[in-house]
């Protein structure tokens, strides 16, 4: 199978045409998230942007084997040495255990990705519940001459590995240089130099999660879980890993460092990383206060939020920009893309009941074929989505009675609004929206349908009161020839 699909390889720094490993079949690993709290918008990004390249892939004829994995227990927060894993600090300070901390944030988790309509993944593994395939990894390491054992620690010996390979490849780093600065350590700690990461680490007295291995009872190191899934669920070469940019260094080069010391070579062929979400210009962190979980988006409740935003609306607000562009968040931004989305979702259902004349009089011809150029060219929603606005004025002007459209065209026009606003984009009605429930609809239908009547009844009165009343309350009313249509 042969498509003319390019992604940004962030290892080899260009776009490059995607072929897959082995044949039909996509092997695709994400980095989900740490479940010690809520879900927060820089959780949305990464979520949503291999969801749209899940369905792109799915779209294209490709099977996809989609791992997102969850980290639980049992690590030290990144990259730390020392220290007291989250989600077991949390669970002590609340009396709980840990893993039933961990299964109320994954359920609120995995909540918020149905809201955002996110598919599930493929396989779902969780990092505790691989310990054994993580003492395996690790040993194998020992066994390459790529690791140490110190003080019942295991530790992978970067200087050593960066002789035969190259330790910084991914994130562009000069890591001879800093082995250089930090050759000065030398005996001060456990390990041999300070960039030296622990793939086990034996676990002090009050460590809560503890597993045996040769070693000593601990715990494996941060980066190792993604190895050791990864290789189990996809195989020792598969074909895309992806995460937020944050994660490149040092978590996705010590991944790398890691299967090559392992297995001799490199696992992954497509490396690749959304960019940021900042708000009104700055990074997003609970010491500056400006922390938004994807809760408080949905309900408004939060100081920097002007009103509630919502799951629809953050993702077209995401789909917007490309994946590996900066976003800065601010009201007036999702202010923009509610509006943006109503115009569109309102088009698409004008579609619906569009009928077909003898000809067309607008040109929707090509829709299609650049919907497919813009994601086939790393995957560029906002150039897709401006193609859709392009056409929805045509809907809008057949709507009128302004234009006409065969009986072909309109039929091509639903197939592809169909496909890309909902496989492809996975944009829904919001069961929140503005349109409301069907019992909502109804009503308001309802009293435009008496406003109707009045007007045939030249009940002038009756007719502007209807009007004038919902117009006060916010509905836009719009008179057609065959009828009227309205929103919120």
């Amino acid at each position: 199978m042969e498509h003319k699909l390019t992604i940004y390889n962030t290892l080899s720094r260009k776009k490059e045409q995607f072929i897959p490993v082995h044949n039909n079949l996509v092997g695709m690993y994400v980095c989900g998230p740490t479940v010690y709290g809520d879900a927060h918008l820089g959780h949305a990004r990464p979520a949503i942007t291999f969801d749209l390249l899940f369905r792109y892939l799915q779209k294209l004829g490709y099977k996809v084997r989609y791992v997102r994995n969850i980290t639980d227990v049992g690590h030290l927060e990144h990259d730390a040495d020392e220290g007291e894993d989250k989600i077991a600090k949390k669970a002590r300070l609340e009396q709980k255990e840990p893993m039933e901390v961990v299964q109320y944030f994954l359920n609120r988790y995995h909540k918020n990705m149905e809201d955002l309509n996110v598919l599930p993944p493929s396989i779902e593994p969780h990092a505790s519940g691989h310990i054994i395939e993580q003492i395996e990894f690790t040993q194998k390491i020992l066994d390459a001459g790529y690791a140490y054992v110190s003080e019942g620690s295991v530790y992978f010996d970067v200087e050593k590995y960066n002789k035969d390979f190259n330790y910084g490849k991914l994130s562009g780093r000069n890591i001879d240089e800093l082995l250089e600065t930090t050759r000065e350590l030398d005996g001060q700690s456990e390990k041999r130099r300070s960039m030296d990461f622990a793939l086990w680490k034996k676990a002090q007295p009050e460590h809560i999660m503890r597993w045996p291995s040769p070693w000593s009872d601990g715990f494996p190191g941060w980066h190792m879980e993604c190895s050791a899934m990864g290789c189990k669920y996809l195989g020792e070469e598969f074909d895309i890993h992806g995460g937020g940019m944050d994660l490149m260094f040092p978590h996705h080069e010590c991944e790398i460092a890691q299967s090559t010391a392992a297995l001799g070579k490199e696992s992954v062929h497509y490396w690749m990383h959304n960019n940021m979400i900042t708000i009104n210009g700055q990074k997003m962190g609970k010491s500056l206060g400006n922390f938004i979980t994807l809760e408080e988006l949905f309900t408004g409740n939060h100081k920097l939020l002007a009103q509630a935003y919502s799951p629809m609306t953050i993702r077209f607000f995401i789909l917007q920009a490309h994946y590996r562009s900066t976003v800065d968040f601010s009201n007036e931004a999702l202010q923009a893309s509610e509006k943006g989305l109503q115009r569109l979702m309102e088009a698409y259902e004008r579609l619906g009941k569009l009928t077909a004349s003898a000809a067309s009089t607008v040109d929707v011809k090509g829709l299609r074929e650049k919907c497919d150029e813009a994601m086939n060219d790393d995957l560029n929603s906002p150039i897709a989505i401006s193609h859709l606005f392009d056409a929805c004025k045509s809907i809008n002007s057949i709507s009128d009675g302004k234009a006409t459209i065969s009986a072909e065209d309109l039929e091509e026009l639903k197939s592809v609004f169909k496909l890309y606003i909902e496989d492809i984009f996975g944009l829904k009605t919001d069961a929140k929206s503005d349109a409301g429930t069907d019992a909502y609809k109804k009503a308001i239908d309802l009293l435009l349908n008496i406003r109707l009547e009045a007007k045939r009844n030249k009940d002038w009165g009756t007719s502007d009161k209807i009007r004038n009343e919902l117009t006060a309350l916010g509905f836009s009313i719009k008179d057609t020839k065959d009828g009227f249509e309205w929103s919120l």
